[in-house]
């Protein structure tokens, strides 16, 4: 069997209970066809960069996925027949990771880490009055 990492965007209309009840269906269309739904991870309700079927947000949810690639063709198939769903992704991995996903270790950690305030920079990468020379 293969690893897949698959990624679903659903329609801000729809609750949070709502969401985990189409993810506990596509769990049971992928266990019906031979594989198991390893992980599942609620990234929550995110703005889209654009609009999808005038929607500007929309729940997002991440499945790692070990099965044939007969069962996650037919998730997709179920996806896309579902009007609930507007968007989804599955990409075909190596290996699945134990660690939490980017998006959930982002949530945990500071927006301002990386930016060198130390380099005279300011938190957006512009000036904030220190420099070298100065100013008489």
């Amino acid at each position: 069997m293969s690893f897949y990492e698959t990624i679903v965007i659903a329609r801000q209309e729809i609750s949070h209970s709502q969401v985990e009840s189409l993810t506990a269906d596509f769990s049971a269309i992928i266990a019906a066809n031979g594989g198991k739904v390893v992980n599942t991870e609620y990234w929550g309700l995110r703005t889209i960069a654009f609009r999808i079927k005038k929607n500007r947000k929309g729940h997002y949810t991440l499945m790692n996925i070990d099965a044939p690639a007969a069962a996650v063709t037919e998730l997709e198939r179920i996806m896309r027949i579902n009007e609930d769903i507007l968007r989804f992704m599955s990409i075909r991995v190596d290996a699945l990771s134990d660690e939490p996903s980017a998006m959930m270790n982002s949530k945990s950690k500071g927006r301002d880490e990386g930016f060198g305030d130390d380099e005279g920079l300011g938190r957006r990468g512009g000036f904030d009055g220190r420099f070298e020379g100065g100013l008489e």
